[in-house]
Protein backbone atom coordinates (compact mmCIF):
# COMPACT_ATOMS: atom_id res chain seq x y z
CA UNK A 1 0.00 0.00 0.00
CA UNK A 2 1.64 3.75 -0.88
CA UNK A 3 2.00 5.48 1.72
CA UNK A 4 0.20 8.64 0.36
CA UNK A 5 -2.99 7.38 0.23
CA UNK A 6 -5.00 10.54 -0.88
CA UNK A 7 -8.20 10.67 0.81
CA UNK A 8 -11.38 13.35 -0.36
CA UNK A 9 -14.05 14.39 1.25
CA UNK A 10 -17.33 15.83 0.23
CA UNK A 11 -19.79 17.77 2.70
CA UNK A 12 -17.93 19.79 5.37
CA UNK A 13 -19.86 19.10 8.67
CA UNK A 14 -19.58 17.44 12.30
CA UNK A 15 -19.21 13.67 10.71
CA UNK A 16 -16.66 14.76 7.82
CA UNK A 17 -14.37 16.64 10.85
CA UNK A 18 -14.43 13.20 13.17
CA UNK A 19 -13.56 11.30 9.29
CA UNK A 20 -10.63 13.70 8.43
CA UNK A 21 -9.55 14.08 12.31
CA UNK A 22 -9.11 10.06 12.34
CA UNK A 23 -7.23 10.37 9.19
CA UNK A 24 -4.58 11.90 11.21
CA UNK A 25 -4.00 8.80 13.27
CA UNK A 26 -3.34 6.77 9.92
CA UNK A 27 0.31 6.23 8.67
CA UNK A 28 -0.79 5.03 5.12
CA UNK A 29 -3.34 8.04 4.40
CA UNK A 30 -4.07 11.82 4.43
CA UNK A 31 -6.52 14.31 3.42
CA UNK A 32 -6.11 15.66 -0.13
CA UNK A 33 -9.09 17.89 -0.68
CA UNK A 34 -12.26 18.84 0.57
CA UNK A 35 -15.17 19.75 -1.71
CA UNK A 36 -18.50 21.70 -0.30
CA UNK A 37 -21.07 23.71 -2.30
CA UNK A 38 -19.53 26.47 -0.19
CA UNK A 39 -16.07 27.69 -0.71
CA UNK A 40 -16.17 29.40 2.27
CA UNK A 41 -17.27 26.17 4.53
CA UNK A 42 -14.89 23.74 2.43
CA UNK A 43 -12.05 26.76 3.45
CA UNK A 44 -12.58 26.75 7.18
CA UNK A 45 -12.70 23.14 7.03
CA UNK A 46 -9.36 23.06 5.15
CA UNK A 47 -7.76 25.56 7.31
CA UNK A 48 -8.96 22.95 10.48
CA UNK A 49 -7.96 19.78 9.05
CA UNK A 50 -5.35 21.07 6.34
CA UNK A 51 -6.91 19.20 3.41
CA UNK A 52 -4.04 20.15 0.37
CA UNK A 53 -7.25 21.09 -1.96
CA UNK A 54 -10.25 22.92 -0.70
CA UNK A 55 -13.14 23.21 -3.40
CA UNK A 56 -16.21 25.03 -3.66
CA UNK A 57 -17.91 22.34 -6.33
CA UNK A 58 -18.20 18.78 -5.74
CA UNK A 59 -16.82 17.93 -9.44
CA UNK A 60 -13.28 20.11 -9.07
CA UNK A 61 -12.33 17.05 -6.61
CA UNK A 62 -12.02 14.76 -9.52
CA UNK A 63 -9.50 16.40 -10.98
CA UNK A 64 -7.35 16.54 -7.72
CA UNK A 65 -5.66 12.97 -7.74
CA UNK A 66 -7.91 11.99 -5.13
CA UNK A 67 -7.70 8.21 -4.74
CA UNK A 68 -10.97 7.74 -2.30
CA UNK A 69 -14.05 9.82 -1.76
CA UNK A 70 -15.87 10.70 2.01
CA UNK A 71 -19.33 11.44 1.15
CA UNK A 72 -20.55 13.09 4.12
CA UNK A 73 -23.25 15.44 2.66
CA UNK A 74 -26.80 15.62 3.94
CA UNK A 75 -28.73 12.33 3.94
CA UNK A 76 -31.10 13.06 1.06
CA UNK A 77 -27.24 14.01 -0.71
CA UNK A 78 -26.18 10.81 -0.23
CA UNK A 79 -27.01 9.24 -3.80
CA UNK A 80 -26.20 12.11 -6.05
CA UNK A 81 -22.80 13.18 -4.79
CA UNK A 82 -22.29 9.38 -4.79
CA UNK A 83 -22.95 8.73 -7.99
CA UNK A 84 -21.66 11.18 -9.69
CA UNK A 85 -18.32 10.28 -7.90
CA UNK A 86 -18.61 6.52 -9.20
CA UNK A 87 -19.15 8.03 -13.11
CA UNK A 88 -16.06 9.61 -12.77
CA UNK A 89 -14.42 6.74 -11.60
CA UNK A 90 -13.41 7.28 -7.72
CA UNK A 91 -14.17 4.88 -5.45
CA UNK A 92 -16.29 5.82 -2.42
CA UNK A 93 -16.86 5.42 0.94
CA UNK A 94 -20.48 7.12 1.83
CA UNK A 95 -22.19 8.01 4.87
CA UNK A 96 -25.02 6.04 6.55
CA UNK A 97 -27.80 5.59 5.24
CA UNK A 98 -26.56 4.71 2.14
CA UNK A 99 -28.85 6.63 0.41
CA UNK A 100 -33.25 7.44 1.43
CA UNK A 101 -34.56 4.38 0.10
CA UNK A 102 -33.57 0.98 -1.13
CA UNK A 103 -34.33 2.30 -5.05
CA UNK A 104 -31.91 4.92 -4.63
CA UNK A 105 -29.01 2.27 -2.86
CA UNK A 106 -29.64 0.24 -6.12
CA UNK A 107 -29.24 2.91 -8.51
CA UNK A 108 -25.76 3.62 -6.92
CA UNK A 109 -25.15 -0.23 -6.74
CA UNK A 110 -26.35 -0.18 -10.22
CA UNK A 111 -23.65 2.80 -11.20
CA UNK A 112 -20.68 1.26 -9.12
CA UNK A 113 -20.67 -1.98 -11.04
CA UNK A 114 -21.28 -0.79 -14.12
CA UNK A 115 -18.07 1.90 -14.13
CA UNK A 116 -15.83 -0.84 -11.96
CA UNK A 117 -15.25 1.42 -8.99
CA UNK A 118 -15.29 0.63 -5.40
CA UNK A 119 -18.36 1.11 -3.23
CA UNK A 120 -18.86 0.83 0.41
CA UNK A 121 -21.43 1.92 3.38
CA UNK A 122 -20.08 4.06 6.06
CA UNK A 123 -21.34 2.11 9.15
CA UNK A 124 -17.44 2.43 10.88
CA UNK A 125 -19.38 0.03 13.73
CA UNK A 126 -19.13 -2.65 11.56
CA UNK A 127 -15.01 -2.31 11.94
CA UNK A 128 -14.76 -1.41 15.67
CA UNK A 129 -12.77 -3.77 17.86
CA UNK A 130 -16.04 -4.18 20.36
CA UNK A 131 -18.20 -5.62 17.07
CA UNK A 132 -15.44 -7.66 15.84
CA UNK A 133 -14.88 -9.28 19.06
CA UNK A 134 -18.42 -9.89 19.24
CA UNK A 135 -18.40 -11.85 16.37
CA UNK A 136 -15.08 -13.74 17.13
CA UNK A 137 -16.46 -14.74 20.63
CA UNK A 138 -19.86 -15.94 18.74
CA UNK A 139 -17.84 -17.86 15.90
CA UNK A 140 -16.16 -19.60 18.77
CA UNK A 141 -19.34 -20.80 20.20
CA UNK A 142 -18.81 -19.02 23.34
CA UNK A 143 -22.75 -18.08 24.33
CA UNK A 144 -24.12 -20.98 22.08
CA UNK A 145 -26.37 -20.19 19.04
CA UNK A 146 -27.53 -16.67 18.83
CA UNK A 147 -31.09 -16.11 19.86
CA UNK A 148 -31.86 -12.68 20.83
CA UNK A 149 -30.43 -9.39 19.89
CA UNK A 150 -31.84 -5.97 21.78
CA UNK A 151 -29.93 -2.68 21.04
CA UNK A 152 -30.80 1.01 21.60
CA UNK A 153 -29.62 4.16 20.48
CA UNK A 154 -31.09 7.48 21.85
CA UNK A 155 -30.19 11.01 23.08
CA UNK A 156 -32.27 14.09 23.90
CA UNK A 157 -31.62 16.71 20.86
CA UNK A 158 -32.43 20.16 20.54
CA UNK A 159 -35.34 21.22 19.70
CA UNK A 160 -34.73 22.98 16.97
CA UNK A 161 -37.68 22.51 14.60
CA UNK A 162 -35.74 23.62 11.39
CA UNK A 163 -32.52 21.18 12.15
CA UNK A 164 -31.40 18.27 10.29
CA UNK A 165 -32.65 15.91 12.75
CA UNK A 166 -36.40 17.49 12.57
CA UNK A 167 -36.16 18.69 8.94
CA UNK A 168 -38.00 15.90 6.75
CA UNK A 169 -36.56 17.94 3.68
CA UNK A 170 -33.23 16.88 5.58
CA UNK A 171 -34.20 13.20 6.09
CA UNK A 172 -34.57 14.13 9.49
CA UNK A 173 -36.19 11.62 12.10
CA UNK A 174 -34.29 9.17 14.59
CA UNK A 175 -34.61 5.90 12.43
CA UNK A 176 -32.60 7.02 9.94
CA UNK A 177 -30.12 9.02 11.87
CA UNK A 178 -29.32 6.48 14.86
CA UNK A 179 -32.38 3.48 14.41
CA UNK A 180 -30.03 2.61 11.69
CA UNK A 181 -27.28 1.22 14.16
CA UNK A 182 -29.57 -1.54 15.85
CA UNK A 183 -31.14 -2.44 12.80
CA UNK A 184 -27.29 -2.90 11.47
CA UNK A 185 -27.13 -5.25 14.73
CA UNK A 186 -29.83 -7.09 13.85
CA UNK A 187 -29.47 -7.96 9.95
CA UNK A 188 -25.76 -8.83 11.21
CA UNK A 189 -26.71 -11.63 13.53
CA UNK A 190 -30.21 -12.85 12.67
CA UNK A 191 -30.27 -11.60 8.82
CA UNK A 192 -33.74 -10.59 7.59
CA UNK A 193 -36.60 -10.58 9.32
CA UNK A 194 -40.10 -12.60 8.03
CA UNK A 195 -42.05 -10.35 10.14
CA UNK A 196 -41.97 -6.61 11.59
CA UNK A 197 -43.75 -4.97 14.27
CA UNK A 198 -42.90 -0.80 14.88
CA UNK A 199 -44.28 1.41 16.13
CA UNK A 200 -43.11 5.61 16.16
CA UNK A 201 -44.07 9.13 17.81
CA UNK A 202 -44.40 10.90 14.72
CA UNK A 203 -43.30 14.97 16.07
CA UNK A 204 -45.39 18.20 14.60
CA UNK A 205 -42.80 18.26 11.81
CA UNK A 206 -44.11 14.62 10.61
CA UNK A 207 -40.32 13.02 11.49
CA UNK A 208 -40.15 9.65 13.99
CA UNK A 209 -38.73 11.71 17.03
CA UNK A 210 -38.66 7.90 18.80
CA UNK A 211 -38.98 4.32 17.18
CA UNK A 212 -39.40 0.83 18.58
CA UNK A 213 -39.62 -2.28 16.50
CA UNK A 214 -39.72 -6.01 16.98
CA UNK A 215 -38.72 -8.23 14.18
CA UNK A 216 -39.45 -11.99 14.25
CA UNK A 217 -37.84 -14.95 12.08
CA UNK A 218 -38.87 -17.99 10.58
CA UNK A 219 -36.89 -20.13 13.44
CA UNK A 220 -38.20 -18.45 16.34
CA UNK A 221 -35.25 -15.38 17.12
CA UNK A 222 -36.39 -11.87 17.80
CA UNK A 223 -34.99 -8.57 17.65
CA UNK A 224 -35.88 -5.64 19.81
CA UNK A 225 -34.55 -1.92 18.43
CA UNK A 226 -35.38 0.83 20.07
CA UNK A 227 -34.30 4.89 18.66
CA UNK A 228 -35.11 8.17 20.25
CA UNK A 229 -34.23 11.48 19.96
CA UNK A 230 -36.67 12.46 22.85
CA UNK A 231 -34.26 11.49 25.78
CA UNK A 232 -30.89 10.19 26.99
CA UNK A 233 -31.02 5.71 26.48
CA UNK A 234 -28.66 4.13 27.77
CA UNK A 235 -27.26 2.86 24.20
CA UNK A 236 -26.40 -0.68 25.20
CA UNK A 237 -26.19 -3.69 23.23
CA UNK A 238 -27.37 -7.43 24.42
CA UNK A 239 -26.76 -10.68 22.03
CA UNK A 240 -28.31 -13.70 24.05
CA UNK A 241 -27.21 -16.96 23.09
CA UNK A 242 -28.65 -20.77 24.30
CA UNK A 243 -25.17 -20.61 26.23
CA UNK A 244 -24.33 -17.18 27.37
CA UNK A 245 -25.05 -13.55 26.62
CA UNK A 246 -22.43 -10.27 25.15
CA UNK A 247 -23.25 -7.25 26.88
CA UNK A 248 -21.65 -4.62 24.51
CA UNK A 249 -21.09 -1.17 26.91
CA UNK A 250 -22.41 1.99 26.61
CA UNK A 251 -22.70 3.38 23.78
CA UNK A 252 -22.29 0.13 21.89
CA UNK A 253 -22.21 1.65 18.49
CA UNK A 254 -18.94 3.40 18.72
CA UNK A 255 -15.30 1.93 20.45
CA UNK A 256 -16.36 0.94 24.05
CA UNK A 257 -16.26 -2.20 26.14
CA UNK A 258 -17.90 -5.21 26.33
CA UNK A 259 -18.52 -8.56 28.82
CA UNK A 260 -19.18 -11.81 28.05
CA UNK A 261 -21.80 -13.18 30.37
CA UNK A 262 -22.10 -17.08 30.94
CA UNK A 263 -23.89 -18.67 33.91
CA UNK A 264 -22.41 -19.15 37.10
CA UNK A 265 -19.43 -17.63 36.22
CA UNK A 266 -17.96 -14.01 37.20
CA UNK A 267 -18.08 -11.80 33.98
CA UNK A 268 -15.76 -11.60 31.27
CA UNK A 269 -14.62 -8.02 30.53
CA UNK A 270 -12.78 -6.77 27.08
CA UNK A 271 -11.45 -3.30 27.01
CA UNK A 272 -9.63 -2.18 23.95
CA UNK A 273 -6.76 0.54 23.43
CA UNK A 274 -8.50 2.96 20.64
CA UNK A 275 -6.01 5.16 19.12
CA UNK A 276 -8.75 7.15 17.31
CA UNK A 277 -12.52 8.09 17.42
CA UNK A 278 -13.45 4.80 15.14
CA UNK A 279 -13.84 6.31 11.72
CA UNK A 280 -10.44 5.18 10.86
CA UNK A 281 -11.34 1.60 11.16
CA UNK A 282 -13.87 1.91 7.95
CA UNK A 283 -11.03 4.37 6.25
CA UNK A 284 -8.32 1.21 6.49
CA UNK A 285 -10.76 -1.09 5.11
CA UNK A 286 -11.41 0.82 2.23
CA UNK A 287 -7.95 1.26 1.51
CA UNK A 288 -7.40 -2.45 2.35
CA UNK A 289 -10.05 -3.79 -0.28
CA UNK A 290 -8.53 -1.24 -3.02
CA UNK A 291 -5.06 -2.08 -2.43
CA UNK A 292 -6.46 -6.10 -2.98
CA UNK A 293 -7.93 -4.34 -6.09
CA UNK A 294 -11.53 -5.62 -4.78
CA UNK A 295 -14.90 -3.30 -5.54
CA UNK A 296 -16.67 -4.02 -2.49
CA UNK A 297 -15.62 -4.91 1.10
CA UNK A 298 -16.17 -9.17 2.13
CA UNK A 299 -16.95 -7.27 5.76
CA UNK A 300 -19.88 -5.12 4.43
CA UNK A 301 -20.98 -6.25 1.24
CA UNK A 302 -23.43 -4.08 -1.23
CA UNK A 303 -26.03 -6.75 -0.77
CA UNK A 304 -25.92 -5.85 3.05
CA UNK A 305 -26.20 -2.16 2.70
CA UNK A 306 -29.52 -3.22 0.08
CA UNK A 307 -30.65 -5.17 2.99
CA UNK A 308 -30.43 -2.64 5.68
CA UNK A 309 -31.87 0.33 3.79
CA UNK A 310 -34.71 -2.63 2.81
CA UNK A 311 -35.14 -3.42 6.39
CA UNK A 312 -35.59 0.47 7.28
CA UNK A 313 -38.12 0.91 4.34
CA UNK A 314 -40.01 -1.57 6.10
CA UNK A 315 -40.17 -0.33 9.15
CA UNK A 316 -40.69 3.14 7.47
CA UNK A 317 -44.19 1.60 6.05
CA UNK A 318 -44.97 0.24 9.28
CA UNK A 319 -44.74 3.53 11.02
CA UNK A 320 -46.16 5.21 8.06
CA UNK A 321 -42.94 7.86 7.59
CA UNK A 322 -42.73 8.91 3.96
CA UNK A 323 -40.18 11.39 2.06
CA UNK A 324 -39.69 13.62 -0.43
CA UNK A 325 -37.12 10.80 -2.59
CA UNK A 326 -40.38 8.08 -1.99
CA UNK A 327 -42.21 10.20 -4.62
Amino acid sequence: MSDSFKWGIIGAGRIAGKFASDLQTLRWAQLHAVASRSSERAKTFDEEYGAAHAFGSYEEIFYSGVEAVYVATRHPDHAAATILCLENGIPVLCEKPFAMNAGEVQQMIDTAKRNNTFLMEAIWTRFIPTTLKALELIEAGKIGEVISVKADFGFKAKKDLSGRLYNKELGGGSLLDIGIYPAFLSLLLLGKPTKILAHAAIGETDVDEEMAAILTYDNGKMAQIHSTIRADSKTEAFIYGTEGVIHIHSRWHEPTSMSLLLPEERPQDFFFDYPCIGYAYEAEEVMTCLAAGKKESEALPLSFSLDLITLLDDIRKEIGLTYTADD
